[in-house]
């Protein structure tokens, strides 16, 4: 597995564990981090995976309701809204990693942690958002 899959990886387990425990972010990332016990590399994307996301919550929790038919974020499964959060927020504020490689790596990480229903949800929702939104607004 590629460093960036990796740090993807970890970013999607350190959203799902801050759904639990959105208390004091910093510090649970630096424990998370600890416990990884990863490259520096690794978690280093893995941090600005992140970052990204909660920068921007409002604008990708609004683009998410808005290509998945109107959902509401909490009958998603957690798995699937964050990897959609981490995917969302990589194609609108991200110019750095091509859309489509963007939205495979979210379908793979799908397809390992994810129901059987999720690959497909996942890529049919990042596909509109990538062809409807036009390039990433780098910030």
């Amino acid at each position: 597995m590629g460093k960036r899959r990796a740090a993807r990886e970890l970013a999607l387990k350190f959203l799902y564990q801050n759904e639990f425990n959105p208390d004091d972010r910093e510090v649970q990332m630096e424990q998370f981090c600890e416990r990884a016990d990863t490259h520096l590399e690794i978690t280093e994307f893995m941090k600005v995976l992140v970052d990204k996301v909660f920068a921007h919550t409002k604008e990708v929790d609004t683009q998410l309701e808005k290509f998945s038919n109107h959902w509401a974020l909490d009958r998603m499964s957690m798995i699937d809204r964050n990897i959609l959060r981490l995917g969302i927020s990589e194609l609108l504020f991200d110019a750095s990693t091509p859309p489509k490689v963007v939205i495979n790596e979210a379908v793979e990480i799908a397809k390992k942690f994810g129901s059987a229903d999720s690959p497909d949800f996942i890529n049919g929702i990042l596909d509109k958002v990538f062809k409807e939104t036009g390039p990433p607004i780098v910030k």
